[in-house]
């Protein structure tokens, strides 16, 4: 589709989605690394590469080449394009709202790859992902609505987990770097995945990574499943206390890891087993009953499609299950045109049955499958129990009592938590547990909301109650309810209810060695989902305390109950406010602890960081609860089918959201003009400044706008490389245009004119300080609430308010010299009351120049000290692994002599050289063109050592091997458009160092 003008989208939406779609269909034949090859984990996304590459079509590519890597790629291509895909969408919001922006962002991209066949879909999309990449809040609120997430604080402090989530090692259908990317757009911090009896550390390192990548915490449990009372009950183990992935490789290597994961493998062979004789029992006795209650053919399941489902996971019943519903979905699929053909032609019974089987269909979804044809109960196959017991070799992991499965935990590794999963226990059980288990289980699975929905939780109150008990001490209630169980079991009929009287006798008599167990360490709870992506029945992963968000957050939960659900469990939080010294030079920091000496100072210079911090004691059963979960039901089981003749109406894409952004501004300021031209012809009386005030009204906006642009990007002192064009967006100046031309009839007209002047007869000749101060405070709330309404941060809401105060003085002072210039050239002084509005515009303008040049500043300064801190922080770490690389060389020397440098770094390990390299291109890119980078380079190089001043510094000559870095762009460093780059690089380098030189005071001696 050409790019040409249009009336809807832009030349660029059609630019970005035809590069995404080449890049979809690229050659197979073309090699992967061709493809990738200019996403090295080094670049920074605010450096080189944005000479060769836009950041949208960056990000675009970046979620490519994760989602293709989701499925066919190895793990480690995975880690990288995540870590790509982040670092690029943190660093492309324009704004401080850059966590909920980079959300919204990923989300866009991948429903964009989606799109991939409907271009009008994929058209929108684009659009939308280039409004959003602005950062603006309003829209990125619009969009976190649209995709049904929740807004989440920019301090990243909330408290949202889940603590049972599977990935596609277990049942699950993501990988785990898909889980963490998913987790990270829900807004979820803390995650638990599990895995059935072992874990494979290859699966383990993927996941930590790419939690370490997201800012994640992630614990890994291994669910082990023991005999209690003639069923089995689920243990989860979370080994803790590893510093990184690394560590936890480690302890898996250990020998008795080794010993405990062989067993877990035998255990999952005995499930797998039991999957597949549960499929040969469908097929043999159910295959045909479950056919005829849907009206197909059901055909007869082989092991290899289950085990093509599975793929890397451990066989389950849900795969099964997941198997039988396609089956059933794609036979009715087949047959669905004859059953229309038939209902058009049936009589009033027979299409109430048809009607009743296309209903039973539309109903279905796996987990339907599962609880109703794979229950023992309904299939008349045998439990689980029982086939193991029939088996005849139990594995030896599975005879273990529970008392015995803890032992061995412990002596494994003595730091770790045992979650206790409470799917179909009493309270009785849980007791009984806690008491012979010596206090090992650290935590009970409170809530599992696919139990919760199953129906296999019936005991959460009384559970909750027993915890409360045990955490706080109540003799009295763990008496009472001890008691309790000692009487129900009394009247009982189960075989073994004696011996469990006489269990639960001994405790009562042991009370105070039970609340022993916890007295230090409190009896724990745990919330979790048993997510595993392909559930229709239930919420997705994620859960959140509503108190912990964004007032906004918390009111669209209040609004939403139908989509989200309150979890009944009450548990409370508090907030805190953490205070931390701010990293100084050694002279301001004297000066701030003398200020912090006086009275009511105590906190100056420090920063403060709000946390929160949960009650671990006590968790309420209430249905009233303080929990939500995050996301919505996962998806729509299939598409459900209709008997009704539909005809498909083509979904239109033009609308005034997907407007063209050039035709949209032309719109806004014509509009903005239109209003202040109206205004002014019909309060001024004199021609001049009734034809030419709105011009002037206009041009005032224009030049604030550009000004406070330019002083924001550094005034005078900024970059000689870009000019003030580049700083201006022109979207916001048109925005600026239009509020400014509705502003007139209010200012000019309203309060001007019919208040002031025809109401009050008030003038800006008689009681100027009266009379703009009226106008200046319209103004100002005039500003804050289509500021507001933008969806500016709070701050720039304030500034304004502020800005209205201040111009009164000064519009006064405007008005004094106008008037003395009217006076003095003997014009009429009534047109200097006309222009009275006038007047406060250009004194409220000139504030703002100043108060928002300064907000931008503010936030350039912001963006620049994340870029710096983060590439100082890779420059500093590569230092360090060549000081372990060459113990026997003076790693700082050598950086003086680049040409041996790259020698000898260049056999032990190329990619080092090459992020050196990178590195020192990243930041002369961030000199050279990045707006206050400059002054930012100039704050932090006292903050340095003079060993980190002498490391930076020497690192740079590495530019000076011209041959080895431009062959680096010529081999796609930044991918094919690397000319720009290239061109910059020669040209540049040598002024660059030369400034490196003079603003460190380091001339190394390169040779």
């Amino acid at each position: 589709m050409s790019a040409q003008f249009t009336l809807f989208f832009d030349a660029k939406d059609h630019e970005l989605l035809q590069a995404i779609n080449n890049f979809l269909e690229r050659d197979s034949h073309t090699p992967e690394q061709d493809a990738r090859r200019f996403f090295h984990r080094a670049l920074h996304p605010h450096g080189i590469n944005e000479l060769a590459l836009s950041q949208e079509f960056r990000v675009a590519y970046a979620v490519i080449n994760l989602l293709d890597s989701l499925e066919a790629g190895q793990a480690h291509d995975r880690i990288s394009a995540l870590r790509i895909l982040h670092n690029e969408v943190l660093y492309f919001a324009s704004s401080s709202f850059r966590y909920n922006t980079g959300r919204v962002l990923i989300q866009l991209m991948k429903n964009l790859v989606r799109a991939h066949g409907n271009y009008d879909q994929q058209l929108r999309l684009a659009h939308d992902f280039r409004k959003a990449a602005g950062g603006n809040r309003r829209i990125i609120r619009q969009m976190l609505k649209q995709f049904f997430l929740l807004e989440m604080p920019e301090e990243w402090n909330q408290i949202s987990f889940d603590f049972h989530v599977h990935d596609a090692n277990t049942k699950g259908r993501k990988s785990p770097t898909h889980l963490i990317m998913d987790a990270w757009i829900k807004g979820i911090r803390s995650l638990s995945v599990l895995y059935y009896n072992y874990v494979e550390p290859s699966a383990a390192e993927e996941l930590m990574q790419a939690a370490e990548i997201m800012g994640i915490t992630v614990n890994i449990g291994v669910e082990f499943q023991v005999k209690f009372h003639g069923r089995y009950v689920q243990f989860i183990w979370e080994p803790t206390g590893f510093a990184d992935y690394r560590d936890m490789l480690a302890f898996l290597e250990e020998r008795p890891i080794q010993h405990l994961m062989r067993m877990g493998r035998e255990a999952s062979l005995h499930h797998h087993n039991y999957v597949i004789s549960l499929l040969h029992h469908v097929n043999q006795h159910m295959r045909h009953e479950i056919g005829a209650a849907y009206g197909v053919v059901l055909e007869e399941i082989h092991e290899e499609e289950i085990l093509g489902v599975v793929r890397r996971g451990q066989t389950s019943r849900t795969h099964l299950a997941e198997l039988i519903y396609k089956k059933i979905i794609d036979a009715f699929s087949s047959n669905f045109p004859d059953i229309r053909e038939r209902h058009a032609s049936a009589t009033p019974e027979e299409r109430e049955q048809l009607q009743k089987q296309i209903n039973a269909i539309n109903a279905l979804t796996p987990d339907y499958v599962m609880d109703t044809w794979l229950s023992s109960k309904k299939s008349g196959h045998v439990s689980l129990v029982d086939f193991i017991s029939a088996d005849g070799k139990v594995p030896e992991i599975m005879q273990l009592s529970p008392e015995g499965l803890m032992d061995w935990l412990s002596s494994v590794h003595g730091t770790c938590r045992i979650v206790l999963n409470l799917s179909d226990l009493s309270a009785a059980d849980v007791l009984e547990l806690l008491y012979i288990c010596t206090g090992m289980i650290t935590h009970l699975e409170l809530y599992n909301l696919k139990n919760f929905m199953g129906g296999h939780m019936d005991a959460m109150e009384s559970i909750c109650s027993l915890q409360s008990a045990v955490n706080e001490g109540s003799i009295i209630a763990l008496k009472r309810l001890i008691r309790n169980i000692i009487k129900e079991f009394g009247c009982s009929l189960e075989p073994d209810a004696e011996n469990r009287c006489a269990v639960f006798s001994e405790i009562l008599r042991n009370i105070p060695k039970l609340q022993a167990f916890y007295a230090i360490h409190p009896l724990q709870a745990r919330v979790g989902s048993d997510s595993t992506s392909k559930s229709a029945r239930i919420h997705g992963m994620g859960f959140v305390f509503p108190e912990t968000l964004p007032r906004r957050a918390q009111k669209m939960i209040s609004h939403d109950n139908s989509q989200r659900s309150i979890i009944p469990l009450h548990q409370e939080v508090y907030p805190s406010i953490v205070y931390y010294p701010k990293n100084r030079t050694h002279a301001v920091q004297k000066f701030t602890e003398f200020v912090r000496l006086l009275p009511g100072c105590r906190r100056f210079g420090l920063h403060s960081e709000e946390i929160w911090t949960l009650n671990s004691k006590r968790v309420e059963y209430t249905p009233n609860g303080n929990i939500t979960t995050l996301g919505g039901f996962q998806r729509e089981a299939h598409q459900a089918f209709s008997l009704q003749q539909e005809e498909k109406k083509p979904i239109s894409s033009h609308s005034f959201a997907h407007l063209n952004t050039t035709v949209k501004n032309i719109l806004k300021v014509t509009f903005g003009f239109a209003l202040t031209l109206a205004t002014f012809l019909y309060t001024q009386d004199w021609w001049a400044l009734a034809w030419f005030g709105p011009v002037v009204w206009f041009g005032i906006t224009g030049y604030r706008n550009i000004l406070q642009a330019t002083l924001g990007g550094g005034g005078i002192r900024r970059t000689p490389l870009l000019g003030w064009r580049a700083y201006l967006s022109w979207s916001r100046l048109c925005d600026s245009l239009m509020f400014t031309g509705i502003s007139v009839p209010l200012l000019e007209l309203g309060v001007r004119w019919l208040f002031l002047e025809k109401t009050l007869n008030l003038t800006s000749v008689d009681q100027p300080l009266l009379f703009f101060s009226i106008i200046s405070a319209v103004n100002g709330c005039y500003i804050a609430a289509h500021n507001m309404y933008r969806g500016l941060p709070q701050e720039a809401v304030i500034g304004n308010l502020l800005r209205s105060v201040l111009a009164i003085p000064l519009s006064i002072a405007y008005s004094f010299v106008i008037y003395e210039v009217f006076y003095l050239a003997g014009w009429d002084i009534h047109v200097l009351q006309q222009s009275a509005a006038v007047i406060s515009k250009l004194a409220s303008d000139s504030v703002a120049a100043m108060i928002e040049g300064f907000a931008d500043k503010v936030e350039f300064l912001r963006r620049r000290y994340w870029d710096y801190r983060a590439k100082l922080e890779q420059l500093f770490g590569c230092y360090s692994r060549l000081e372990l690389l060459l113990p026997e060389e003076d790693v700082l020397e050598l950086l003086q002599r680049p040409k041996d440098f790259i020698k000898t770094v260049g056999k032990e390990a190329e990619d080092l050289e090459k992020t050196i390299i990178i590195n020192a291109l990243d930041l002369m890119y961030f000199w050279m063109y990045q707006p206050r980078a400059r002054s930012t380079l100039a704050r932090l190089l006292p903050k340095m050592t003079q060993e980190e001043r002498e490391i930076f510094m020497h690192s740079q000559y590495v530019l000076t091997r011209v041959h080895e870095v431009s062959q680096l762009f010529v081999d796609g460093l930044v991918g094919r458009n690397f000319a720009r780059p290239l061109a910059f690089y020669l040209a540049k380098h040598e002024e660059y160092l030369a400034d490196m030189a003079k603003i460190t005071g380091i001339t190394p001696q390169v040779t």
